[in-house]
């Protein structure tokens, strides 16, 4: 049956197209780490020098069949799609080919991402970011259990062509454009009008890349078989640094800690000026309100190092572990409006400092997330502070994991650096006292604090981070945990 061409239709190869890497064993050392933790991570190290001997030997599909199977065998289906929708989405996002994507993202009929990988790894990637119409990969098997057999089906070369042909079948066409140059691209780029054409980006009518703002996952770095051996060895100095950094930290005045961090490898930078502490009387609110961009969990307690003085952090999910060894008072917030609006009132009148983040979780990217206007109800002493965070091997946040161990894997790192700059306290005329409403002035502390920082101001809130890492809307439950909870903390903990 004759074909006609589709028109501005486009089948693509993820692996050395799409991105400029055609290497898929970083990917599978994410899912082992973060959907296993390290045993499986370090087994699938040791195994890469076979990995890459069968490489060369010709017998890609089998390596990448025993690295799907070290990565995932045994693994709950939930925590595979997890670490895929959560994780592997950054990654790949930071080594997209600009050329390829220009081409790729012009074309407005069916577009198609084909990878060698697993579907379920790929898929959110290819159609949030990308704007893929269809994945074709093959796939993981699952037991009757849920459970990963590690088992991929589907992933000869013919089955790929097969499937690409299929999803054209029904039209009687064939797509305009094809991009690829491995053994596996071969197979579909004869289905197709034209090959491998890299247009330049401004000759295109692309759409701009859709930049991943929610990513989850504790790895910095792509972990390379380097990058993953540098990991492997730093990791038991890193557990004794990090301990010797929170135990100095708490059993020094905390004024002192900027000073001192240098001398345990960080660093703590400050501008601008911070406001003097308020002086009691009048019978008005005294105290101070430091409104802070949310970039870890230690945002108020760098603060109150860097003023030197009692600062109480609003806190709604932080653990309770965190809450015992938190050198500075924390308000717990009930997401009761009025209830809370009352409690930090209460502190402001006493003549306490409070440190509030009005995202309301906290944003790996440089965006900031909407601020609530709650903060601009209680008080006219309104400082914006711009905190920001340097590290090079571990996140110190996360989603799904264990938040109590958010510090722990801060100060692991080599180089942890935090940066505080001090803006200066709002005009009255800024501020509700002059008759402007709470949503504007939350809208112009948000815009003076992504000026600073270089960050984008965005309307996602904690339930949109939320639905897109969990999948669920980011409310704690406020029950106690269960046994079984707090021994899979603790495994957790140790396989981590």
């Amino acid at each position: 049956m004759q074909t006609t061409t589709t028109t501005s239709s486009v089948v693509a190869e993820l692996e050395g197209a799409l991105l400029r890497s055609a290497d898929t064993f970083p990917y599978f050392m994410l899912v082992a780490f973060e959907a296993s933790g390290l045993p499986r991570f370090a087994l699938l190290l040791a195994l890469w020098p076979l990995l890459r001997l069968l490489e060369l030997a010709g017998r890609r599909g089998l390596a990448l069949r025993a690295a799907a199977f070290v990565a995932t065998a045994g693994v709950p289906r939930a925590e595979v799609e997890a670490v895929s929708r959560a994780v592997l989405p950054k990654f790949m996002a930071d080594d997209v080919d600009p050329a390829a994507w220009a081409a790729f993202g012009s074309c407005e009929g069916t577009r198609v991402v084909v990878t060698r990988m697993p579907r379920v790894m790929v898929d959110r990637f290819a159609r949030e970011h990308l704007g893929a119409h269809a994945v074709v990969g093959c796939d993981l098997e699952y037991s009757r259990l849920r459970r990963s057999t590690g088992l991929l089906r589907g992933a000869s070369y013919e089955d790929v062509a097969t499937r690409v042909r299929a999803l054209f079948a029904g039209d009687g066409c064939r797509p305009a454009l094809g991009i690829g140059g491995s053994k596996m691209a071969r197979s579909f780029l004869t289905f197709c009008e034209l090959r491998q054409p890299f247009p330049a980006p401004n000759e295109t009518n692309a759409p701009p890349f859709r930049p991943v703002i929610f990513h989850d996952g504790r790895l910095v770095c792509r972990p390379t078989p380097f990058m993953s051996l540098v990991i492997l060895l730093w990791l038991p100095l890193g557990v004794l640094v990090a301990f010797v950094r929170i135990a100095v930290g708490l059993m020094v005045p905390i004024w002192t800690v900027p000073y001192i961090a240098p001398v345990f490898g960080g660093a703590v930078i400050t501008h601008g000026r911070a406001p003097p502490p308020a002086k009691l009387g009048g019978g008005s609110p005294s105290g101070v309100l430091f409104v802070c961009t949310h970039r870890t969990l230690m945002d108020p307690v760098v603060l109150a190092a860097v003023l030197g003085r009692r600062v109480a952090a609003v806190t709604y999910s932080i653990s309770r572990l965190s809450e015992v060894l938190s050198p500075i008072p924390t308000v717990r917030l009930t997401r009761d409006r009025d209830a809370d609006a009352a409690r930090m009132r209460a502190e402001l009148a006493r003549g306490g400092d409070v440190a509030v983040c009005p995202e309301g979780t906290t944003c790996r990217e440089p965006f900031l997330l909407r601020f609530s206007k709650l903060f601009a109800e209680l008080s006219d002493s309104i400082v914006p502070v711009a905190m920001n965070y340097r590290v090079g091997l571990f996140h110190p946040t996360t989603a799904r994991g264990w938040k109590a161990m958010d510090p722990i894997f801060f100060f692991m790192n080599p180089r942890p650096v935090y940066e505080v700059t001090f803006l200066n306290q709002l005009p009255a005329e800024s501020t509700c006292a002059a008759g402007k409403s709470p949503v504007d002035v939350a809208n112009y502390v948000q815009r003076i604090l992504a000026a600073t920082l270089g960050f984008e101001c965005t309307t996602l809130t904690r339930k949109d981070k939320y639905t897109v890492l969990a999948g669920n809307d980011g409310v704690v439950n406020a029950k106690p945990a269960c046994w079984q909870s707090r021994v899979k903390d603790v495994l957790g903990f140790l396989l981590h």
